[in-house]
């Protein structure tokens, strides 16, 4: 029998992931680590609410960070996680690149091409 905690914590999970924000960044985010500014741009949103969601994120324990000079990368924490975006939105692709966008892995990709 599961226990009600299980369903609890499910529960928990499955509202974190009904934000279309949110799913949108941890899609982002199961292609590769990105920084505030690549998830801003790829959302279209200002800082502040991709920092927002991201530390709703955080304190659920679905995403980690990691800072590198100024900027803080953002990469997933928890494999369920990953494994329940693989299923809803199918496999996840190479990371993206959006042009205009300021952060190190975009400006390296769009000056190679």
């Amino acid at each position: 029998m599961v226990k009600r905690s299980s369903y609890r914590q499910a529960a928990k999970l499955f509202h974190l992931l009904s934000h279309p924000a949110r799913l949108h960044i941890l899609d982002e985010l199961r292609r590769a680590e990105a920084c505030v500014c690549h998830l801003q741009t790829v959302l279209g949103r200002p800082q502040a609410y991709v920092s927002q969601q991201l530390r709703v994120l955080r304190e659920a324990e679905v995403v980690t960070d990691r800072k590198d000079g100024l900027l803080v990368y953002y990469g997933l924490a928890d494999r369920q996680v990953e494994r329940l975006l693989e299923q809803v939105l199918g496999p996840a692709g190479e990371p993206t690149c959006v042009s205009g966008c300021p952060c190190p892995r975009c400006q390296g990709e769009m000056e190679t091409r």
